[in-house]
């Protein structure tokens, strides 16, 4: 994998006009364009068909968490319009995840479970209930979600090292929360720069403001991608 190839872009905005306007501008600067819930909703699957019609990798973010059998159609879906990888959440369990293993099986399609995503801290997962610290949790989830099937996890930068010795190399890892060095943190609680993540053994980072919003988001993707060791 080249260090371009490791490189995801958030598509996180409003419309598919914006959308196209970015992949148009970054074509050939990522390895993958992820699509999640708020450009989903707006743009549906067409386009996400429109994207593996230009022959762009995705990765669809809608974060699956429902009863096995509703998870196990939602995936086979996403399998049918040839996405790279999705998402669903560790926390619907064993069953939820064997069935979206399942219904990826003999295709491309790489399913990853969310362990704990990374605007939460410590003080919020008590909130939810969750006991233990942070990371206790991350790889719980993570070993759930290996042994239940799935082909990876989604992390912040500050677990990879420790989803990599719990679950092993073969284990995807894909981490957002990517700040470059000097760039606001925003939303996230768990940030770390490309380098240091791709270093600490992140298969895939997930970027968006830093580029979305840079004077020159190509110039932007560049830099990080020549950031990332080789």
């Amino acid at each position: 994998m080249t260090p371009r190839d490791r490189l995801v872009l958030a598509l996180d905005v409003p419309t598919p006009e914006e959308a196209r306007a970015r992949v148009d501008l970054l074509a050939g600067s990522v390895g993958l364009f992820k699509v999640g819930s708020q450009l989903f909703t707006e743009a549906g699957p067409a386009f996400v068909r429109e994207l593996r019609a230009r022959n762009e990798g995705v990765f669809l973010d809608l974060k699956y968490h429902d009863i096995p059998n509703t998870v196990g159609h939602a995936v086979a879906r996403a399998v049918d319009l040839g996405v790279s990888l999705l998402t669903v959440h560790a926390l619907g369990g064993p069953a939820m995840l064997q069935a979206a293993r399942k219904a990826a099986e003999g295709s491309a399609t790489r399913v990853l479970a969310i362990t704990i995503l990374t605007s939460h801290a410590e003080d919020s997962l008590a909130a939810l209930g969750l006991r233990g610290r942070l990371p206790e949790n991350v790889e719980r989830l993570a070993r759930l979600a290996r042994d239940a099937g799935a082909h990876g996890v989604v992390a912040s930068p500050h677990e990879i090292a420790l989803v990599r010795e719990a679950c092993g190399p073969g284990f995807l890892v894909v981490t957002p929360g990517i700040r470059p060095a000097g760039a606001a943190v925003g939303d996230q609680a768990r940030a770390a720069t490309p380098a240091w993540a791709v270093a600490q053994g992140a298969d895939y980072i997930v970027v968006g403001r830093p580029i979305l919003e840079a004077a020159d988001p190509r110039a932007a993707a560049r830099t990080i991608v020549e950031s990332l060791p080789a």
